[in-house]
């Protein structure tokens, strides 16, 4: 097998739109790779459709009556990648021992193909071996009656469908933990702290139909192209009907630029692009806050806000008004690295703009103050009462596919997040309320050694998290790691000092027959529509367990009996989870399996919505930052701002390819992205190799090698590299104050030459 990357990478700059024939020859070389051409193809017409599957990689929404081909580049190459033929067997593990797999990269490993066997670690060759599946269940659960409960975490991916999520959260409080870290906590845990205090709920307040009146969006720290393509479609449709479009980002991204609809046969044949923003502000890293204080600032001073709605629907306005009023526009100028005139003239759209939505991603989240952008941003919103009606409100933009969901339905480390009464009226037991591990937690206590057992539903945990090397040598003391996975990543090359397993499950996609026939799952989306997927391509092999099955295998193993609980009934039939859920749930769920009829989805609703406030004051609260720097650490010499990015070959930490199209960087990962005059400045020339190292006063020397440095548009003062390559720079301890999301986005660091 060869990689895709070589010693000449290609850093020619991309000329083109989003979307058009870039994304058509992108697909066209990535497709074919996965040997299973005419499936694939076949499986992307159901793609996103009410009858067929939600799509494996983003969240984003999925209109009813969807277009005729529902995907983007990026879920086709997820699909692809999923229905691969390629398969990684028994034989491929008594070819490779564990201690050459870790020397593969990301791409190579899961390009092997789909894992076919349950193994188990053998230390002596150092291998992967099979073993039955009742060996596993028996062993696991013997290691696990054998631990302290609060000593083991349960992780969830952001893929595994509502129904799984549910089983796995109440297999871990029927153990007596709620050691339940999950994507969340990486990427968008700021916005459910955020939103919850400003609003009284967790999650964005926005239908796509909003999309449909809104008159501007504020766009913060969300690349579009890569992480939920299907969305310039709406975007697109916004430009045109002349709304405003306004960006605030570090970089120029192109599907924020510009897009040809590769479903727009005129398009495509004469190259027509559509703009997107009509306005574009390439904001410092981490100076968002100082942004939205320049824009609230003019409010302010034009009387651009409304008076009725802050009046009767608003609490503690006066004292954020006078903290804009005393803020000076040099200090605004200094930390958002844009000008006076640029911010004013993006909240002269806004102020005009009778509707507004706010569109956000990790790069509001991912800061030491990623709580108060979030909340910063609603303050905007609620100065001019852009919350709850027709196209306004707030869209932050979910990562994974059923990562809002899994919150929804219970993975949470947060008691008063968790239905807890409901939980020990329905099942007879004593849920735990002491809080349990998040990710940052859960990585501090492998690091301790006080974790003892990690168990993970999907996922690249050790992989995706900050401080990779000090979580691997920790992992390594484990007495138990579970991986249930599809493909083969970096997480399941770690093996624990006792046991470890690699379990292979179904994939969404994929048929899922059981003892009452093919079984479907549901998932939820950013805009909080739960819609059904039903999977109908033959399984990788005939040793794989659904999601559902593999929990309950594990459950059955190490929990007593519950009267209350049949685990394999559940299995038997997804309905009798969703009836209990149903149960648990009832505000969400009330009808659960009757409503998966609804053509589109169904949408489970906040209050927010319908401007019912569900905080302390019964009012939406205003909130006062306290700095605009968001990033936790001060100027100093030879300090950079480090931004970490995902390129267009890729989603989370599954790699597709070397290209990131976009950018014009072919070839390679080992990348700096810097400007040309810090270039100068650092005494370094474009194509030169450096090594990052990061800049904390905490005596731990995290560095990352071999980057080459690229000339590109980013402020002063920032750099931008790939994710996960440069997680190693980030520190345990350098994440957002109240959410522990990591501060991926801005991490200093200086280079070493």
């Amino acid at each position: 097998m060869t990689e895709q990357h070589d010693d000449r990478p290609d850093f020619t700059p991309y000329d083109g739109p989003s979307g058009g024939w870039g994304s058509v020859r992108s697909l066209a070389d990535i497709i074919p790779r996965e040997k299973n051409v005419a499936q694939t193809t076949a499986e992307l017409l159901r793609q996103n459709k009410h009858d067929g599957f939600a799509c494996v990689s983003c969240a984003w929404s999925k209109p009813y009556p969807p277009h005729p081909a529902e995907f983007c580049e990026n879920g086709a190459k997820a699909t692809a990648w999923e229905i691969t033929s390629q398969r990684v067997t028994p034989d491929f593990f008594r070819q490779h021992t564990l201690t050459e797999l870790r020397g593969w990269s990301d791409y190579r490993l899961e390009e092997a193909g789909r894992l076919t066997h349950p193994m188990k670690y053998d230390a002596t060759s150092d291998k992967y071996v099979v073993a039955p599946w009742e060996e596993a269940f028996k062993a696991i659960g013997a290691r696990l009656k054998a631990l302290p409960p609060k000593s083991v975490v349960f992780y969830a991916s952001g893929r595994a469908s509502l129904e799984t999520s549910f089983m796995w959260q109440l297999m871990a409080r029927l153990y007596g933990n709620q050691n339940l870290p999950d994507s969340s906590n990486m990427c968008h845990e700021s916005t459910s702290v955020g939103l919850k205090t400003s609003i009284g709920v967790p999650v964005g307040t926005t239908k796509l139909e909003d999309f449909d009146t809104t008159d501007c969006i504020l766009h913060f720290g969300q690349n579009v192209a890569t992480n939920s393509p299907r969305m310039l479609h709406q975007l697109r449709d916004v430009h045109k009907r002349g709304a405003d479009i306004i960006v605030f980002n570090p970089l120029k991204e192109r599907g924020l630029e510009r897009f040809t609809d590769p479903q727009n046969p005129i398009e495509m044949a004469t190259g027509k692009e559509t703009p997107i923003a009509t306005q574009y502000h390439q904001v410092k890293a981490g100076g968002d806050i100082a942004v939205m204080m320049g824009i609230a600032k003019w409010l302010l001073a034009n009387d651009a806000i409304d008076h009725d709605f802050i009046a009767e629907h608003t609490h503690d306005f006066a004292p954020f008004a006078a903290k804009v009023q005393a803020t000076g526009w040099d200090e605004i100028e200094r930390e958002s690295g844009l000008t006076r005139a640029a911010i004013e003239r993006a909240a002269a759209a806004y102020g005009r703009a009778k509707t507004a939505m706010a569109i956000y991603g990790m790069g509001l989240t991912q800061h030491v103050k990623g709580v108060d952008n979030v909340r910063m941003l609603v303050n905007l919103m609620l100065m001019r009462g852009n919350i709850g009606k027709p196209g306004a409100g707030l869209c932050p933009v979910r990562g994974h596919s059923n990562v809002q969901g899994q919150r929804t339905v219970g993975i949470t480390e947060k008691t008063e997040l968790a239905p807890v009464e409901k939980l020990k009226e329905r099942y007879g037991f004593s849920p735990p309320t002491e809080k349990g591990l998040d990710t940052v937690e859960a990585c501090r206590g492998i690091i301790d050694g006080t974790v003892k057992a990690f168990l993970s539903l999907g996922g690249n945990f050790a992989r995706a998290v900050p401080e990779t090397e000090l979580v691997e040598d920790g992992w390594a003391r484990m007495d138990l790691s579970v991986q249930i996975a599809t493909k083969l990543n970096r997480s399941h090359l770690i093996p624990a000092a006792g046991d470890t397993w690699l379990l292979p499950c179904l994939g969404r996609i994929e048929r899922d027959l059981q003892a009452t026939g093919p079984q479907r799952v549901t998932v939820e989306d950013s805009t909080s529509v739960i819609h059904p997927s039903l999977g109908k391509v033959e399984p990788a092999s005939p040793h794989l367990l659904s999601e559902p099955a593999i929990v309950a295998g594990i459950a059955q193993s190490f929990l007593p009996p519950n009267p209350a609980i049949d685990w394999d009934a559940w299995v038997g039939d997804y309905s009798l989870i969703r009836d209990e859920i149903a149960a648990v749930f009832p505000h969400f769920f009330a009808r659960f399996n009757e409503r998966l009829q609804e053509k589109g989805g169904f949408w489970k609703g906040n209050k927010a919505s319908g401007r019912e406030w569900d905080t302390e004051s019964g009012k939406a609260e205003f909130l006062v930052p306290d700095t605009l720097n968001a990033t936790g650490f001060t100027e100093a010499e030879g300090r950079f701002r480090l931004l970490t990015l995902r390129s267009n070959d890729q989603f989370n930490t599954t790699i597709y390819g070397y290209s990131d199209r976009f950018r014009g960087i072919n070839g390679t990962r080992q990348v700096v992205l810097m400007n040309r005059a810090d270039i100068a400045r650092a005494g370094l020339t474009a194509g030169q190799k450096v090594t990052l190292a990061t800049d904390a006063e905490d005596n731990h020397d995290r560095r990352v090698g071999d980057l080459i440095v690229v000339e590109y548009d980013v402020p002063d003062g920032c750099i931008a590299a790939y994710y996960p390559e440069c997680n190693p720079l980030i520190p345990l301890s350098h994440h957002a104050e109240e959410s522990h999301v990591p501060a991926a986005k801005s991490v200093p660091v200086k280079i070493v030459i």
